[in-house]
């Protein structure tokens, strides 16, 4: 009798070689903000394949795209009209092809963004719904609904949007009278799909295809927990049985997507944005056979104190260690202030209901803390994501001019939220604020003008820059034996201002978080620090990789 080694999980570990996404550092681009290859102010495709040296010499291993698809920007391109065309202020999709095949000669992957719970209202979908009028084949595809009241004058629900406001908009049918109403849980330009249709479950795995087929490495899916809809539409939103977030039957679309991304000789990835409280309920989309791994919002959305972070890191090895999933780590996104200036408040948390315009910030302190929060967070086993501009410590620009924001979280609000439009500015590349900081043309949003202070050519060869600590610390984490495993262990000296945990055999993260330096314990080398160490002491809000 034989054994077969390939199937034995005593055996398969040490056999097999991880797969690329467990421990990769992926990078987000926003392209309307990363770099513009024409001058005409708005990032494209162009500019980042100008920039792929800087990818390449960051570290990363993959690309993650938001939205570059044909869009009437309405929300950031998350409003999708073609999922067959690159928009045409990134560029075509000969361009988008190019860009894949450069990058993967550098040895980066491609991911691309997927939107499966709406399309926009210029999507030729919900135009054919339009002009077909009420009962008609062409609306099944959506949530079109009677509103209620005598008239029909009152929306079907009163669910609240993602973006503030109701979620219902009433047309008018083609005779020039009121119609029905349909679902959008975010902008009005963004109607919901339905996904009982099996016009919609076919497009989307076509679409899967569209991409896979030109060489992208894998998908991030928008708002993963919300396509699927109880088809009465109950009033009602309770958290046992909700209408429209995390319902069961949503896991059938992410098994139909994984059987097609396993379908290619090198699987491709799937990536979900999943906002969700429950651990358990979370870690049911990363079942071997849904998503490989899902975003961590828990660690991101927590404040700057040691125990807040120990719990988001227990909870989250908790919930991925029996899906066997890797558990991923992100500081900052498109949607979220950006941790070098979230991190300087008196509540460094970060909550969607709770930003406003004003709040008092200290840079100083919230530099030195996202350089201890980037140094936590890449000494943990799993994938770590960097959003665009956050390897220059770039803060947050909360002074934009009212008359130039353009993020409907802001309009939908009453003017209340400011909106995301303060970590999309313009990335700086060169101190000349005569060509946009290097960017290209008159950005699209205005850059500070000190922005020049944090570009990469001030920044470049810097030992004590950002962009420094961030391109040693990657490099570390793929040359590092403890940092490519997926062993993990709190160490003594963890405690109530400081986190302490192993990596591997040899290798100890600290991370002060008390007002009052502490003893560093015995160790053979000090690989990397976030701040400057006083002797033999770590002081406070500062990270270190011990060898011991």
């Amino acid at each position: 009798m034989t054994t077969d080694l390939s199937t034995d999980p005593l055996t398969a570990p040490a056999e097999q070689a991880a797969p690329w996404w467990r421990g990769a550092v992926i990078y987000q681009i926003y392209p309307r903000s990363f770099a513009d290859g024409n001058g005409d102010g708005t990032g494209d495709l162009a500019g980042v394949r100008a920039r792929l040296p800087h990818l390449k010499s960051l570290g990363v291993d993959a690309l993650w795209f938001t939205p570059w698809y044909s869009s009437p920007l309405a929300d950031g391109g998350y409003d999708v009209a073609d999922y067959r065309v690159i928009d045409p202020a990134f560029g075509t999709l000969d361009e988008a092809e190019q860009l894949i095949a450069e990058a993967a000669g550098l040895g980066i992957k491609t991911i691309v963004d997927i939107v499966p719970n709406h399309v926009s209202d210029q999507h030729e979908w919900f135009q054919a719904a339009l002009a077909a009028g009420p009962g008609s084949p062409e609306r099944q595809r959506f949530w079109f609904r009677p509103g209620r009241g005598e008239h029909g004058e009152l929306p079907p629900t009163d669910w609240e949007s993602s973006f503030s406001g109701g979620t219902w908009t009433r047309v008018t049918d083609p005779d020039g009278t009121p119609g029905d109403w349909y679902l959008h849980l975010f902008a009005p330009e963004q109607p919901d799909l339905n996904w009982n249709h099996p016009d919609v479950r076919a497009e989307h795995e076509r679409v899967l295809r569209f991409w896979f087929d030109r060489g992208v490495a894998g998908i991030r899916i928008d708002s993963a927990t919300m396509p699927v809809k109880d088809p009465a539409l109950p009033n009602e939103v309770t958290p046992d049985a909700h209408p429209f977030v995390d319902r069961d039957e949503i896991h059938d679309i992410y098994r139909g997507w994984r059987a097609v991304a396993d379908s290619y000789a090198e699987p491709r990835v799937l990536v979900g944005e999943v906002w969700l409280a429950d651990p358990h309920r979370f870690a049911r989309y990363l079942r071997t056979d849904e998503m490989h791994t899902a975003f961590n919002f828990d660690f991101m959305m927590r404040p700057w104190d040691a125990d807040e972070l120990r719990t988001a890191i227990v909870s989250t090895l908790d919930a991925h260690g029996p899906v066997g999933a890797p558990p991923t780590w992100v500081l900052s996104n498109h949607d979220v202030t950006r941790a070098a200036t979230r991190y300087g408040r008196e509540d460094s948390s970060f909550g969607f209901v709770a930003r406003a315009f004003g709040i008092p910030t200290d840079l100083a302190k919230a530099q030195r803390r996202a350089r201890a929060a980037a140094l936590l967070s890449a000494a943990l086993p799993g994938s770590l994501y960097v959003y665009q501009g956050d390897e220059l410590g770039l803060p947050e620009v909360e002074d934009l001019p009212l008359d130039v924001l353009q993020d409907p979280m802001h309009f939908r609000s009453g003017g209340t939220d400011p909106g995301r439009d303060g970590c999309r500015v313009p990335l700086p590349w060169t101190s000349d604020a005569g060509s946009a900081f290097g960017f290209g043309g008159t950005p699209w949003l205005p850059q500070p003008a000190n922005w020049g202070d944090y570009s990469v050519e001030r920044q470049d060869g810097d030992p004590r820059s950002m962009l420094t600590l961030y391109r040693t610390m990657i490099a570390l984490r793929r040359s590092e034996p403890a940092l490519r495993g997926e062993e993990f262990a709190w160490a003594a000296g963890d405690g109530d201002d400081v986190l302490a945990f192993r990596r591997g055999e040899d290798l100890l993260c600290l991370v002060n978080f008390g007002e009052t330096a502490v003893d560093l314990p015995s160790h053979l080398e000090v690989l990397l620090a976030s701040g400057e160490l006083t002797g033999s002491q770590l002081p406070t809000d500062t990270a270190v990789w011990l060898r011991v």
